[in-house]
């Protein structure tokens, strides 16, 4: 079975149409790792992150790991603290293969990122992390808000 056939039988994954979006349901039992990009300026990033879990947690998923992407505290500096490292992925390569292997190790349904993704960066991470790829704004509740 290819990596293709194996994340359309993932739980939660749902096509999308001809946008690239893919619908991501957070299930009871779904296993998420949560990623989160956030400027230097951002100094409350840890709260963001605690309360996108909780509403995972809320929506019966269950958060295995958390990554967090800074942007602005290094190399860069101030004039880059608003853009994503990569239009393609959003955060580094290094991160996107911590990602990985974390996603490979606890068998994770799916990624949820925190921020806005593109349709693009959908689909790279997707195929990039061999599972559904969601910003937490557009996972499905459920009918829940």
């Amino acid at each position: 079975m290819d990596r293709r056939d194996r994340r359309d039988r993932l739980p939660g994954r749902r096509s999308g149409g001809s946008s690239g979006r893919q619908e991501v349901t957070v299930a009871a039992g779904s296993v998420v790792v949560l990623v989160g990009l956030f400027s230097a300026k951002v100094k409350d990033y840890r709260a963001q992150m605690d309360e996108a879990g909780q509403v995972v947690v809320g929506l019966g998923g269950r958060v295995v790991e958390a990554f967090v992407q800074r942007r602005g505290v290094s190399d860069g500096g101030v004039a880059a603290m608003s853009r994503p490292f990569s239009s393609r992925t959003l955060v580094t390569s290094g991160k996107v293969r911590q990602i990985a292997e974390a996603r490979a190790r606890w068998q994770a349904d799916a990624v949820i990122f925190v921020n806005p993704l593109t349709p693009l960066q959908i689909r790279v991470l997707s195929s990039a992390l061999d599972c559904p790829v969601a910003s937490l704004s557009e996972i499905d509740r459920g009918g829940r808000p």
